[in-house]
């Protein structure tokens, strides 16, 4: 089966600092592969150049078996690639559902066709009955789920989840969970990076482990949790 996304020998420098160096990875559709390591160990680096907000200084990216290297981040979300962030990025002052509509401007289907899938995805959510309340007004957890149901409204081939449990209620986490399996069971490929080990081996097939801009172990849950090179990152010698 063809990666629906793969990076290839991806470096990038910022002055004299190495963030990446030689990154590989891929991953197929309707896979979870989990992204771990430390701070600073290139994770949020590695994204944002998956995105398109950073260009890799050597190496390539593919979607779909598409060169996407060096295109402009609006040009690869419009290719399939969609992300949350850690803080959520939310429209803060329009309403959820014009929040859902912005990805969604550039499509031939009619307003009362986009209404209807937003407030079909708000009712995914559980944020239905807000629906016509400013972003600003939502809880931070409630704000993750609205920047989710945006990244969604646009049918992405990639989903990229950053650090979506931090700060989120444990109950709101299992919500979380429940939706990221969702997501997966359609096909669509999910990275999810997050400090949170035990979400990460409940979901992921697949599991990455950086350090310092390299990958220093890949495989399943169970060979990350007793990978001694893992454990020495995340704990020391």
């Amino acid at each position: 089966m063809t990666a629906v996304l793969a990076a290839h020998g991806l470096v990038k420098r910022f002055g004299g600092l190495t963030a990446l160096e030689g990154i590989d990875l891929a991953v197929q559709p309707g896979e979870v592969l989990g992204i771990i390591g430390v701070n600073g160990a290139g994770k949020t680096t590695l994204m944002n150049c998956i995105c398109g907000l950073y260009r890799p200084d050597v190496g390539e990216i593919f979607l779909a078996g598409e060169r996407v290297t060096g295109l402009l981040p609006h040009d690869i979300a419009r290719r399939g690639v969609g992300r949350t962030f850690q803080v959520p990025r939310v429209f803060r002052r329009i309403s959820l559902i014009d929040n859902l509509l912005v990805p969604v401007l550039r499509e031939r289907a009619s307003d009362q066709t986009l209404q209807r899938r937003a407030e079909a995805m708000l009712e995914r959510m559980q944020l239905i009955a807000l629906r016509y309340n400013h972003a600003e007004e939502l809880s931070g957890g409630q704000q993750k789920l609205l920047e989710m149901a945006r990244m969604l409204m646009a049918d992405p081939k990639v989903a990229i989840l950053d650090e979506p449990f931090a700060g989120v209620h444990p109950a709101l986490c299992r919500f979380m969970i429940d939706q990221i399996e969702a997501i997966a069971a359609t096909g669509t490929a999910v990275l999810l990076i997050s400090h949170d080990l035990t979400s990460i081996y409940r979901l992921s097939h697949r599991v990455a482990a950086l350090n310092e801009g390299r990958v220093i172990a890949e495989g399943s849950v169970d060979a990350i949790r007793r990978n001694p090179v893992v454990i020495e990152a995340y704990l020391g010698a």
